[in-house]
This record gives structure tokens, sequence and C-alpha cells, in this order.
């Protein structure tokens, strides 16, 4: 029943589950600002190419962040964290604007993550300078 590829195929499950509950994050902050511009919509439709990620993905996320139940779901292994803070930094600067909305959402996301200031600073150094 398990056989050899039941694990493997439960793995990309819940990587699949992981990469939309992070697209879902990533369209709650360019909304933030309560709207989404093509550059942010372009960003979004990377981020999906690069997680496998289709259209359908795209509109459940979209959908999401228009709910009244929006959340952000905060991973809790360190690798994930630190990705998603990555993602929401350059879904941040995606339109050229960082609004006072999502640099709050930042700040929130990172505290409730438990990041402090100076790895923050090293990470948007890291990742805006790139």
């Amino acid at each position: 029943m398990g056989g050899p590829d039941g694990g493997g195929l439960r793995r990309e499950m819940r990587i699949a589950m992981h990469s939309l509950d992070h697209l879902k994050n990533l369209v709650v902050m360019v909304a933030a600002d309560g709207a989404v511009n093509e550059q942010e919509l372009a960003f979004l439709i990377d981020i999906c190419v690069q997680r496998g990620l289709v259209k359908d993905d795209l509109q459940e996320a979209i959908a999401f962040a228009l709910s009244n139940q929006v959340a952000i779901e905060l991973p809790t292994d360190p690798y994930w964290q630190r990705q998603l803070l990555e993602d929401l930094l350059r879904a941040m600067a995606a339109d050229g604007h960082l609004a006072e909305a999502e640099k709050a959402l930042f700040a929130v996301v990172a505290a409730k993550m438990g990041i402090g200031g100076e790895q923050i600073d090293l990470l948007i150094d890291q990742i805006l300078d790139a």
C-alpha cells in the first residue's frame, strides 16, 4: 500500500501545499497596500513558475488574500522562514515602492518568527542589493 513511492508522493504533496501557502503569503503582502499592479503580478507569476504552481493556484491565493480569513501562514523551519522573508522582501520591492502597510506587515512577520533587527538588516542588504 505505501510502496516505495508512497513516501516520495507524500513529500511532494507537502512541498506543493507549502508552495501554495507560500504563494498565499506573498499575495497577502503585495495586496497589503490595497492594490496589485503589473510588476507585482509578474513577480507572483514568476514564483508560480519557479514552484510548479498553476493559474488555479494563483487564483486561489488571490481569493484568499481578498477574503475575510486572510492571514500569513508562518513556517516553523528556519530554512522556510528565511525563504518567506526573502520572498516577502522581493514582493515588497516588486513595484519599486515600499508601502508603509507592507513594511508593517513584514515587521510583524519577522517578529513573530523571532527574527531580530541585525538579521533583518543583513537580509534586506542581501536581497535588495542582489
